[in-house]
């Protein structure tokens, strides 16, 4: 049995109706660039997170930087960050010359660690850019109290973690703006890149509205340096139809999960949960010391296994000019040794589970 890591096929199978109905529209009315389906998408997503505001954009990255440029980073401003994530996190940060500040993690939750965020503020600190990573929010808690504390503001990268709640509500409700990415193997995702931004706050929503179509607001006349940062409507179209699935899908995720959980906890360190908030599970990553040796037993037991991240960003060659070397952020730099993802999506049944757990068990014995 080869087990699919994502298993989008077979989501495009179940809801193929709805998708190649709501696409075929879009080619009928041939309105490719800021279609209706764009403007109903934004409604949809406004009420499954009761935000006030919901701007698609290009890509999970762009809304990094539509965010950035909302909240008027300048250069030289500092933004605090996770040193344990993807790049788009502390590239986008860089790509406004800003300088990426890095903190370490927390090991059981594999976020930022709030309690070592205080240190890092200086006078140039302008805002903390949290990551709820493999579908988990941070402290959020912790967090604003202390951006308030020193007038920053707070920007939630959720590229992995839409749907998530923190203490019941949304993750828009705990920050400024809170970006998502509808990446095709996100929990939610669409047929290409695409992404969000979602906020409270009227005047970063007019802004970012103008920033993804080059500063606009009138055809042709441009307040702002901005992107073309536009969702296209093929890939709302798609969002659309599975959007109604969603919530279902979430609860499935949080199923496997605990399945994985009650089968390989004893031996393996398993993500940790923290009891005010639920994760979307876009990956279920564990950690091992023998990460090597068991890639390769299950790769030919047909399980995919990849690593989400082997190398913490403060030490990419990209970073090499700011002041951070080998050895500052230890948590992270372990952590990336041993961390290994497992297949995680919605439409694993408790066999294929099962199948994966005891091939995971029979590779660390062996």
């Amino acid at each position: 049995m080869k087990i699919d890591f994502a298993n989008l096929q077979y989501q495009y199978q179940r809801y193929k109706k709805d998708i190649d109905a709501n696409i075929q529209k879009v080619l009928d009315n041939s309105n490719y660039i800021m279609g209706e389906e764009v403007q109903r998408l934004e409604r949809e997503l406004e009420k499954f997170t009761q935000a006030q505001h919901a701007i698609t954009c290009s890509s999970g990255t762009d809304a990094l930087l539509l965010a950035l440029m909302a909240i008027d980073i300048q250069p030289d401003d500092e933004v605090i960050t996770t040193t344990f994530s993807f790049i788009a996190t502390a590239e986008t940060i860089a790509l406004m010359k800003a300088q990426p500040v890095f903190v370490d993690i927390e090991e059981s939750t594999f976020n930022i660690d709030a309690s070592k965020i205080e240190a890092a503020i200086t006078s140039k600190t302008k805002a903390i850019m949290p990551v709820s990573l493999y579908g988990q929010p941070a402290d959020m808690d912790e967090i604003n109290a202390i951006a308030k504390k020193y007038n920053l503001k707070v920007i939630i990268d959720g590229a992995q973690s839409f749907g998530a709640t923190y203490k019941e509500q949304a993750e828009v409700h705990h920050c400024d703006v809170y970006t998502t990415s509808f990446f095709p193997s996100k929990p939610l995702g669409c047929y290409g890149d695409g992404g969000a931004v979602f906020t409270n706050n009227d005047e970063y929503a007019e802004k970012i509205r103008m920033l993804r179509v080059h500063g606009q607001n009138k055809r042709y006349q441009h307040k702002y340096i901005g992107l073309g940062a536009r969702l296209d409507t093929l890939q709302a179209a798609v969002l659309l139809a599975k959007l109604p699935f969603y919530a279902e899908e979430v609860k499935a995720r949080q199923a496997v999960a605990k399945k994985y959980n009650a089968g390989i906890k004893i031996v393996v360190a398993t993500p940790r949960v923290k009891i005010d908030r639920t994760s979307v599970w876009a990956q279920y990553t564990i950690r091992t010391k023998k990460r090597e040796q068991l890639q390769w037993v299950l790769k030919e037991n047909g399980v995919s296994t990849p690593v989400h991240y082997p190398l913490p960003l403060h030490l990419q060659e990209c970073f090499n000019y700011l002041d951070v070397k080998k050895g500052d952020f230890p948590i992270s730099e372990q952590v990336a040794k041993e961390v290994l993802s497992l297949p995680m999506n919605a439409f694993m049944n408790s066999e294929v589970v099962d199948v994966v757990s005891r091939r995971l068990l029979i590779s660390i014995d062996g």
